[in-house]
């Protein structure tokens, strides 16, 4: 969930989550880690702020349709 909202907004901005990772000081694979799990608050803010998106964003449910 919190890793397949990242790349939607990446999608948005045309950045890459290995652009993401280096850009916010994270490790090579650890944002698709996230949707199994938890990210700490402290790098799921550097991500928002990145992305211009809010942590809540990030962390919304999407829902099927």
């Amino acid at each position: 969930m919190v890793y397949d909202n990242i790349c939607t907004a990446a999608k948005k901005f045309g950045l890459s989550i290995n652009f993401i990772e280096s850009e916010t000081g994270l490790s090579t694979g650890s944002l698709c880690k996230w949707n199994k799990v938890s990210p700490t608050a402290k790098s799921l803010k550097k991500v928002a702020k990145l992305l211009s998106v809010t942590v809540d964003s990030l962390l919304e449910e999407t829902k099927d349709v």
